[in-house]
C-alpha cells in the first residue's frame, strides 16, 4: 500500500466518523434516513413529560385529544443552543413524521409552535438542523 492510498483510506474513515447519525439518503429523494416528508402529520396537544431519549436526544410525551405520542426532538445541546424551552403543561402544535426509534414508534419533530414561538428542528426536507446544513 502506498502512502497516497493510506492517506485516502484515512480520509474516508474520518468522514464516516464525522457524519451525523441518522442522516443519509432516505427513500432516494435526498431525505434523511427514517424521515419521510410525504408522511408528515400535524398534531396538537399538551406536554405531559420531557425526558431523555436514546443517546443525547430529548423526547416529549404529548397528550393529544385521542392518544399519547412520543416526540423525538433531537440532541439536547441543540435545544439549549437555540434556547428552546418546553415544559410539562405547555400547549404545542407539532409537525413531524412517524418513525421507529429503538423499536418504539415516535414522531420525528420538524417544527413546534408554542404560542407565538416557532421551534425548528428540521428543514423542509426533514434534514436535522443540528447536523450543519441549514444553519
Amino acid at each position: 500500500m502506498t502512502i497516497r492510498s493510506v492517506a485516502l483510506l484515512f480520509g474516508v474513515a474520518s468522514l464516516a466518523v464525522m457524519l451525523p447519525a441518522g442522516v443519509g439518503q432516505g427513500r432516494g429523494r435526498g431525505e434523511p434516513a427514517n424521515y419521510s416528508v410525504a408522511a408528515e402529520t400535524a398534531v396538537k396537544g399538551t406536554v405531559e413529560e420531557v425526558k431523555p431519549g436514546p443517546g443525547q436526544g430529548m423526547h416529549i410525551m404529548l397528550k393529544t385529544s385521542d392518544a399519547t405520542l412520543e416526540l423525538a426532538l433531537g440532541p439536547a445541546w441543540y435545544q439549549t443552543e437555540k434556547k428552546y424551552v418546553l415544559a410539562k403543561g405547555d400547549q404545542i402544535d407539532v409537525v413531524g413524521a412517524k418513525s421507529t426509534v429503538e423499536g418504539r414508534e415516535v414522531l420525528l419533530v420538524r417544527e413546534i409552535k408554542k404560542g407565538s414561538e416557532t421551534m425548528t428542528f428540521r428543514d423542509a426536507t426533514g434534514f436535522p438542523m443540528w447536523a450543519g446544513r441549514g444553519r
